[in-house]
């Protein structure tokens, strides 16, 4: 009896060794969310961060709440020669057109935070294209631009969401830098969050209507561009094609 116990701890060994080694040797594809072994589930990543040499970072902003301050967010990218990435609820882009006409003309990327913000990884197929479909006709419409990146709201995800997305040549963009700005903290808290954070090829996250951000936003680029940073949109700095993603959502060029 104690034979066959042996035997079956060693045969569970065997098997945890070889399926961490199928993990570490798979390969990932090309698409926008790549696919990765958790447990016995195939589960797809977005883009997290980008494999660079290069000292680069991408700053976005989530609009669905608010717009009081985002003139004030133009203006400072502006006085830093900046350009950042938006990405637009459509019932915020119903509600504040002449806004998103405003962050079109400042030269800024725009993508889609869906249409309602809701949590998507409870809807079906359908109601996740229909979401996209319906926000990115209503920024598509005022800019004259195509949509090719795309935020789930609350960071939110499932294979569903991802390959519905990907249909739609959609990139699906999280972020490795999450600014906390939304939580109410304070201009010292968020900017020591973020630099001790960043690094080559992150995605920092922002909200356009955030209680400090006119005031912590110039501190945040002032420091990233003294160490060196180029700061820019998420299209500028992610791989359009031939690329990986690890399990981490690291974009990789291949």
């Amino acid at each position: 009896m104690s034979f066959i116990v042996i035997k079956r701890s060693i045969l569970r060994l065997v098997l945890l060794v070889a399926f961490a080694a199928v993990c570490l040797i798979l390969p990932f594809g090309e698409n926008s969310a790549s696919a990765v072994f958790f447990g016995d589930n195939l589960r797809k990543v977005p883009i997290y961060s980008v494999d660079t040499h290069e000292k680069r970072v991408a700053i976005s902003f989530d609009a669905a709440w608010g717009a009081d301050k985002t003139q004030g967010v133009l203006d400072i990218l502006a006085e830093y020669n900046v350009n950042a990435t938006f990405f637009l609820v459509g019932f915020w882009v119903d509600k504040y057109p002449d806004m998103v006409r405003a962050i079109d003309g400042a030269g800024c990327e725009i993508g889609t935070h869906s249409n309602t913000h809701p949590d998507m990884v409870k809807l079906s197929a359908e109601q996740v294209n229909q979401e996209l479909t319906s926000s990115i006709k209503l920024i598509e419409d005022i800019t004259s631009k195509k949509i090719s990146l795309f935020r789930a709201p609350f960071g939110s995800y499932n294979n569903t969401l991802l390959d519905t997305a990907e249909s739609l040549n959609l990139k699906t963009i999280q972020w490795d830098v999450d600014s906390l700005d939304w939580k109410g903290i304070g201009v010292a808290e968020m900017t020591a969050r973020i630099t001790s954070k960043v690094k080559n090829g992150s995605i920092i996250l922002f909200h356009n209507n955030s209680d400090h951000i006119l005031d912590a936003l110039p501190v945040i680029l002032d420091l990233l561009i003294k160490n060196g940073y180029k700061v820019g949109q998420i299209g500028e700095l992610i791989y359009q094609e031939s690329y990986t993603i690890d399990r981490a959502g690291v974009q990789r060029k291949k």
